[in-house]
């Protein structure tokens, strides 16, 4: 046989390309916006309830895996910091950087409703807001953390709960030592089944951003938008300074990285958050993202389950802190530095309240019972919600990956290669424990 036909059998069949994963996502925003524009402007009802259906659908998968990804990966989170040297200083260095990064984003939340007064000329009254369903006071967050059984928190998803349930078990099973390890070694399959069986619901979702954002805007229209437009821009660019100035501020000054290689490996995780609007099933994607920008898998493990569910900059402090102004000035109630000071405490204190779900209502009623303002003005913002929650997600994402690479950086265990040769490709599927490694983190002291 010649070399010439050799090379001509070995050459793949000509096959139509495949479209990135990024340009799936845009192609469903864009579709998106041209479906809910036609159902909206010629009253297409039929196509107003499909889109709200694909939405819902893909949402649903999504909270499907909730309940028991958190409990598995806060476990297996705990457990892995067995494998590090100086755990509890990582630890530690990561609770108090999402603190940080928190305050400064719940400082910039409310200088920007300080200078541009969201609440004022928007024509909305009192009358037009009504009580949320669901409310959150610190009484409720409080004794809300202990269950009183252990089905429950499944059936009903409070992820505050079944976090507390998961560091309970992931404790004892650290206690235990090798008697543990049959659990453990339990735990760890159920957690690869449930992130394969997301990471194909992950893959729906430019599907699901055409229903998300088309009924949106079939439902909504671009008239409401106009009423708070002023509120609107507050998240956006509330988020977007935090997201694209104190961040790689950070990067460059405390991490020493190249900022601009973090949001080439994160971006995955960042544009899944935008159009999925959940913290926690975003997960998977983010600690792909995470490892891929040099942090130890070991580390990444545990930082990144645990910030899904308590690190929220977008969702609990630039939120809350513009709400709880624009609510102020639509029931005419005046706010003094002490109530400034109570909402910076509130996001920094009750974010896991939030708990990496759609939507931070929990979280704003915490704040606004908190200050003693009317709990009717979540139902002023009920309605934009889902516009706001993508950039809001996002920002909460981008800052759960950040975290562990200042951390890394600093803590000196960051692979600065590997980092430096992140790229914004998508991130494959999550590998399987046997082809993970098993060797300790060293940690400089």
């Amino acid at each position: 046989m010649s070399a010439s036909a050799t090379t001509s059998e070995t050459k793949s069949p000509s096959r139509i390309p495949k479209v990135p994963f990024w340009a799936q996502i845009v192609a469903g925003l864009v579709l998106g916006v041209l479906l809910g524009w036609l159902a909206r402007s010629q009253d297409i009802s039929w196509l107003k309830e499909t889109l709200g259906q694909v939405g819902d659908i893909f949402v649903q998968l999504l909270k499907l895996a909730v309940a028991p990804l958190v409990f598995f990966a806060i476990l297996v989170s705990i457990t892995n910091l067995r494998k590090v040297n100086n755990a509890a200083r990582l630890a530690a260095q990561t609770l108090v950087w999402f603190m940080i990064t928190s305050l400064i984003a719940v400082a910039i939340g409310l200088a920007i409703g300080l200078l541009t007064n969201p609440g004022a000329g928007t024509g909305l009254t009192p009358q037009d807001g009504k009580l949320p369903k669901r409310e959150g006071t610190w009484i409720d967050f409080l004794t809300g953390i202990v269950p009183t059984d252990v089905i429950t928190p499944f059936t009903e998803l409070n992820v505050l709960q079944i976090v507390f349930m998961a560091a309970v078990a992931g404790i004892a099973a650290l206690k235990l030592g090798d008697r543990a390890q049959p659990i453990l070694n339990l735990s760890e399959s159920v957690l690869e089944l449930l992130q394969k069986a997301l990471w194909w619901v992950i893959r729906l979702a430019p599907i699901g951003t055409v229903g998300l954002i088309g009924f949106a805007i079939a439902d909504y229209g671009w008239e409401l938008i106009g009423k708070y437009a002023t509120f609107t821009a507050d998240v956006y660019i509330g988020c977007a300074l935090v997201l694209f100035g104190v961040y790689p501020l950070l990067l460059a000054t405390v991490a020493k990285v190249n900022p601009i290689q973090f949001f080439k490996g994160a971006w995955p995780a960042i544009q899944l958050a935008f159009v999925s609007r959940s913290s926690v099933g975003t997960m998977p994607v983010t600690q792909k993202v995470t490892e891929r920008l040099g942090v130890p898998k070991e580390y990444a493990s545990f930082a990144v389950p645990f910030g899904a569910t308590t690190k929220m900059d977008g969702c609990a402090a630039i939120y809350p802190a513009l709400a709880a102004i624009f609510i102020a000035q639509i029931f005419d109630v005046q706010l003094g530095i002490q109530d400034y000071l109570l909402i910076a405490f509130v996001s920094v204190v009750g974010s896991a309240a939030t708990a990496g779900l759609t939507g931070a209502t929990v979280m704003l009623t915490l704040t606004l019972s908190t200050l003693g303002l009317p709990l009717e003005g979540v139902g002023l913002l009920m309605a934009i919600d889902p516009i706001l929650d993508m950039m809001r997600t996002a920002t909460n994402v981008a800052g759960q990956a950040l975290v562990p690479v200042v951390v890394a950086a600093r803590e000196k265990i960051l692979d600065v290669e590997k980092y430096n040769a992140a790229t914004s490709s998508p991130v494959d599927e999550p590998e399987s424990r046997e082809t993970d490694r098993k060797v300790p983190v060293p940690v400089t002291a």
